[in-house]
């Protein structure tokens, strides 16, 4: 039986690629929450909690200024999210060298033309939900075997932005995912005045391509240790750390469970965030420069916004102690985080 127009979510055409395919957005309702999704990068534009007027991600308003200078805002980035270094990727003693499309040194994000900056297709839909779905084939960016990826968000209970991935592959690959929202919970042109807590007893230190260097090294009596809650502000203090680093959660995919808070003293504005994953990269926008206007003509400057990247930990294909990135045939991959946005 057909689905009655009253069970879909508001569609739109938002913009279109050169070859004049749609992008469509999506607007979906739930839980107080109003967030617009875009097709291309299964990306979220925006983001609004009921009772609170400033939107809570950063975002264009013009199709045209995703694809031209977009850092990932609330894409779906992959099908390896993260930095893989040198592109180096061997498989059961097979070579697959990947794209180097940061600097030409490393692997980013699935590549130049990775999966969030591509148009994915609407595979679900209702007032609360959206299901995305994109076909990721064999050989784009090196990438071994042809990937089939779900993306689900859906707005329920109190404040509650549900993210789901799947995915499945027909060869041995790595396979990453995350979403990518810069997160702002106040009316501030950056997100320093917020405070944050990771449940994180350690992290990983990086080199100076910010690739890990594969130590896994103890939070406590360094920057990093923000286990309690830390103002954003110490990062530009003497001594700060301009954070893009991945902070350790569990040595493997576990139940879902939460890791990490951050609220705005300035709104009253919380968000917690609850995972199944094994890592969360905290970026906090030190790179951010961006020369058109945002959401509601904002302009978006250095800590304009943060990440908290849920997932794998990065370059994790070159560190046999690292949680396994390979999803093989026959596997499904299934990933879960919960984002809740609360008022108090």
């Amino acid at each position: 039986m057909p689905a009655q127009e009253t069970d879909l979510a508001d569609n739109e055409i938002f913009g279109r690629l050169q070859t004049g395919e749609e992008v469509r957005r999506v607007t979906i309702a739930g839980g107080g929450l109003t967030a617009k999704v875009l097709t291309w990068g299964a990306v979220i534009q925006d983001l609004r909690l009921a009772g609170h007027r400033p939107p809570l991600v950063l975002g264009f308003e013009d199709f045209a200024h995703y694809p031209a200078h977009s850092p990932y805002f609330g894409a779906t980035p992959g099908r390896c999210a993260n930095r893989i270094d040198g592109g180096r990727l061997v498989i059961d003693g097979k070579a697959f060298p990947l794209e180097r499309n940061e600097g030409g040194v490393n692997h980013l994000h699935g590549g130049s033309d990775g999966i969030g900056r591509r148009n994915w297709r609407i595979a679900g839909e209702g007032p609360d939900h959206v299901v995305l779905a994109i076909t990721d084939p064999a050989g784009r960016a090196g990438y071994p075997g042809t990937c089939e990826i779900t993306c689900t968000y859906r707005l329920h209970g109190d404040g509650v932005l549900s993210v789901s991935y799947t995915a499945t592959a027909d060869a041995p690959t790595p396979v990453n995912l995350c979403q990518h929202s810069y997160f702002i919970l106040d009316d501030g042109a950056d997100a320093l005045g917020h405070e944050i807590r990771i449940a994180a007893e350690s992290y990983l230190p990086v080199d100076e391509h910010l690739i890990p260097t594969g130590e896994v090294r103890p939070v406590a009596g360094t920057a990093f240790d923000l286990t309690r809650f830390t103002p954003m502000r110490r990062q530009v203090e003497p001594g700060g750390v301009a954070f893009d680093h991945n902070f350790c959660l569990s040595p493997g995919r576990t139940a879902k469970r939460s890791v990490a808070e951050v609220r705005s003293p300035a709104s009253g504005v919380s968000l917690e965030v609850s995972t199944t994953e094994p890592g969360v990269q905290l970026y906090t926008g030190s790179k951010v420069d961006v020369p058109v206007p945002g959401i509601e003509g904002r302009r978006y400057s250095a800590f304009a916004g943060f990440c908290l990247e849920t997932q794998l930990w990065p370059d994790a294909v070159n560190h046999p102690s690292f949680p396994d990135a390979i999803l093989r045939p026959g596997g499904t991959l299934r990933q879960e985080t919960d984002y809740v946005f609360r008022r108090s």
